[in-house]
């Protein structure tokens, strides 16, 4: 069983959209009963919250479901728990350095790192923007979850 975290900032935007397109993509792929897939935030504003209508409704164009998650906030057990811990932002990579226990950051890396198409290493935060920047997010979640799916499968 190979478990992976999303997060980002208040995990409303971006990591949702990545637990829900990874997920997607998994059971495409026929590999979801061997994945263990959450989203969280490294702050805690919308703990309990839907993710932010904006990205639900370009999930539901896509064809992925975002219904079920609510934010959370990451904490000391996902350090553990999770094998792959992937962060959207450098501000996100850098805060979960200071809490993740030295033995065990080897886990943390950012998500786009699994990208093959996108030179940028960020997936930008399309809170404050307009509808194109949640299209924009989407594309880039895309193909680092293919990049990723294809890393876990070379190492099974």
């Amino acid at each position: 069983m190979t478990k992976v975290l999303f997060v980002c900032l208040g995990n409303i935007c971006r990591s949702p959209t990545a637990e829900a397109v990874f997920r997607g993509l998994a059971e495409k792929e026929d590999m979801l009963e061997d994945l263990v897939i959450d989203s969280c935030g490294t702050s805690g504003y919308h703990i309990g919250e839907s993710p932010d209508d904006r990205a639900a409704a370009v999930a539901r164009r896509r064809g992925y479901d975002m219904s079920d998650l609510m934010g959370r906030q990451v904490n000391a057990s996902d350090f553990e728990t999770f094998d792959y811990i992937l962060a959207m932002d450098r501000a996100n990579l850098r805060d979960l350095r200071r809490q993740c226990p030295a033995a065990m950051q080897e886990k943390i890396a950012l998500f786009l790192t699994y990208s093959k198409k996108y030179s940028e290493d960020e997936v930008p935060d399309p809170y404050y923007g307009g509808a194109q920047g949640f299209d924009r997010v989407f594309d880039m979640v895309e193909d680092a979850s293919i990049g990723l799916l294809e890393a876990i499968k070379a190492r099974t």
